[in-house]
């Protein structure tokens, strides 16, 4: 049992890590605000990142993401990736991305899987690959490794030590995986977002190389995308039958800073402006959400803020909630058990929603 270092209250559900409980978080406590950030902190040290975004006078500008870095010569920007190389940014760009990727044979698990045209009967068959079940259809999993955010319970934090500026694979390397048993791409991570003119223009290069087949383009984002690339990005994925996954974290802003290193304006701004052109293509979904339901901190309370906040821009957006396994610096923790799921999806079903469910239920602390 950890005590949280502002309140002193003792609990299970307190990452000794982290040292504070979701209450005092959401109430903004300073002390737990700090407490959060020395750990964050202290773990980028470790891996060798930037400390916080730079904010240099005489350095080039960055604006693919919401940290906005202006990086010196021969440095690195607070995804340590992008990087000041002769007066130019590098690292990410269509010329070497750091980035993993491999064939998943669909139906695969991913998030959208419920409501994408291969994995759901109930979407347009138009944007299918070919007729009937996507058996010998492949995704393109692209996981691209650097992130704008910095989540302390990041389930995906194995990427970090290979976060170095320069690239290893060409936006044009990239696009020669795609085959013709390729029904769609789709970009994760960490996150696309300081890697996007990369994967943009691997998208391009793809869909040039086969020009008549069905090639969705998909997203799995926590939507820190500067506008004017959110909006490319929203346009490919409409045209190609694609959908973006916004990856809503906390409703609360104290919780969010707390547990992602950054408040949520940008991605609640982004996930609005992306909501907004659903209208262009309702079928299948352009937009969806997902929750990480994260033990003491991502409650069903928090669960319900966020599905009132997806309601009121609309209602018909599909909702995941995602059980958490203990990793990274709040590995102490104990999985998303059965009723925290249960509790989070009727939350978010009162709030207004219709299209919810728990999308990994296998790895739930005990029996969905």
């Amino acid at each position: 049992m950890a005590t949280c270092a502002a309140c002193g209250k003792g609990s299970l559900l307190i990452a000794q890590s982290l040292g504070s409980c979701g209450d005092c978080l959401r109430a903004g406590n300073r002390k737990a605000i700090e407490t959060a950030e020395a750990k964050r902190r202290r773990a980028r040290k470790e891996f060798d990142l930037p400390l916080e975004a730079p904010r240099d006078p005489d350095g080039v500008a960055c604006a693919l993401c919401v940290r906005a870095c202006r990086i010196g010569e021969g440095k690195r920007g607070f995804c340590g990736i992008r990087a000041n190389q002769n007066g130019s940014l590098r690292g990410g760009d269509p010329s070497g991305a750091r980035v993993q990727y491999y064939h998943d044979p669909l139906p695969t698990n991913c998030v959208a899987d419920w409501v994408c045209p291969e994995g759901s009967a109930q979407t347009r068959a138009a944007f299918r690959h070919a007729p009937g079940p996507a058996f010998r259809r492949t995704n393109l999993a692209v996981f691209y490794e650097a992130c704008s955010f910095d989540c302390l319970f990041c389930q995906n934090w194995h990427y970090r030590p290979a976060s170095k500026p320069g690239g290893r694979v060409s936006a044009a390397d990239l696009a020669e995986a795609v085959d013709r048993h390729t029904a769609c791409i789709c970009y994760f991570g960490g996150d696309p977002a300081p890697q996007a003119e990369h994967a943009l223009e691997a998208s391009r290069i793809a869909r040039r190389r086969f020009p008549s087949q069905t090639l969705r383009i998909c997203w799995e984002t926590n939507g820190s995308e500067n506008p004017r690339v959110l909006d490319e990005i929203v346009g490919l994925s409409l045209e190609t039958g694609g959908c973006i996954k916004f990856d809503l974290k906390a409703h609360n802003k104290h919780l969010h800073t707390a547990l992602c290193g950054i408040d949520n304006r940008r991605t609640l701004a982004s996930f609005r402006r992306a909501t907004a052109r659903i209208g262009e293509r309702p079928d299948p979904p352009l937009v969806l959400a997902s929750t990480l339901l994260v033990p003491g901190y991502v409650d069903a309370g928090e669960v319900a803020e966020i599905a009132r906040f997806i309601a009121d821009v609309d209602p018909s957006v599909p909702y995941s909630l995602l059980a958490f396994h203990p990793d990274f610096l709040m590995a102490d923790l104990p999985r998303t058990s059965s009723r925290h799921a249960r509790d989070a999806e009727q939350a978010a079903r009162d709030a207004g929603l219709a299209r919810v469910r728990v999308g990994n239920a296998h790895l739930l602390g005990d029996w969905y």
